[in-house]
């Protein structure tokens, strides 16, 4: 749920947003919400807590994104993480891993791109899937504290599903 620039130098960004991911194989689809903090700690590399929430669900994990590519009119950046699921019935732990590309189309608009992999193991037993999404999205700037973003992620493999999330990220300004 961002564009491919990282968090300013200082600044900390905090972020929510409902998320609807669409039920597949005869499965209902499950609405919930993410919440995200993060913290700017160079001019290219930002770290972000991250925890989503559903009925029967959580979601808790951190990435850390380092952007490769500022000349301007393309940005690119590479994000690494993990996350851990907790569920009334098998938990389980993954990685994740997300190429980003964004580009300004206007003076408070940004379009993105990426691909992001996970790969999950489930707690006691021998099991293990990924899952592969490309993610279209946007940021608007609504105000220099406040960008209005949202996302659709596209499951490109069976084990996953599409997904849609819309929100607001707050930046607290270091200067």
């Amino acid at each position: 749920m961002n564009s491919a620039e990282t968090i300013n130098k200082g600044n900390v960004k905090l972020m929510a947003n409902p998320i609807v991911v669409f039920g597949k194989n005869n499965a209902d689809s499950e609405t919930g919400v993410a919440l995200v903090g993060g913290y700017g700690f160079g001019s290219r590399f930002d770290v972000e807590a991250k925890v989503a929430l559903f009925s029967d669900i959580t979601f808790i994990g951190a990435d850390a994104e380092y952007w490769l590519v500022n000349t301007g009119p393309v940005n690119v950046s590479v994000i690494g993480g993990f996350h851990v699921v907790r569920n009334d019935g098998a938990n389980a732990k993954g990685f994740d891993l997300t190429g980003l590309a964004s580009g300004k189309v206007g003076e408070r608009l940004e379009l993105y791109g990426g691909v992001d992999f996970s790969r999950i193991s489930i707690d006691d037993a021998n099991f293990s899937y990924s899952t592969l999404h490309l993610v279209p999205g946007i940021e608007y700037k609504v105000s220099p504290k406040i960008d209005f973003v949202s996302e659709f992620g596209l499951g490109l493999n069976d084990d996953s599903s599409n997904y849609f999330s819309i929100g607001i990220a707050y930046y607290l300004r270091a200067r």
